[in-house]
């Protein structure tokens, strides 16, 4: 998978994703750093055909109203520690996907991994 990492998740989150095999940068890693804002995320994840990896509703209402970004993946664990939250990834990674081979909004929590069409 191609993943874009956003500002509100930790740039290990990409790091880790990165050593499991995947393509995946943080917004850190771009020249605007944390400030690229989210219509140039979008336009980068429509460029480079990446998921963009969120904890930001901004990016729901884009990907709902505009078809943008590429795909979503939005984060609602709530407060999580880092740790905590690369062990979700890690857990996931599998059905995360699997879900992005057939559907382009996927929402992770705690517990579960929920498709939305």
């Amino acid at each position: 998978m191609k993943l874009l990492v956003d500002a509100q998740l930790p740039r290990r989150l990409a790091r880790s994703l990165r050593e499991a095999g995947h393509d995946a940068v943080h917004t850190l890693d771009l020249p605007a750093r944390n400030r690229t804002t989210d219509r140039e995320i979008n336009a980068l994840s429509l460029r480079e055909e990446r998921i963009v990896v969120t904890k930001d509703a901004d990016f729901v209402d884009s990907f709902l109203l505009a078809g943008q970004p590429f795909k979503l993946l939005l984060v609602s664990t709530g407060n999580i520690t880092n740790a905590e939250l690369q062990q979700l990834f890690a857990r996931n990674l599998t059905a995360i996907g699997e879900a992005f081979d057939s559907y382009s909004f996927i929402e992770i929590d705690r517990a579960s991994l929920t498709v939305h069409v």
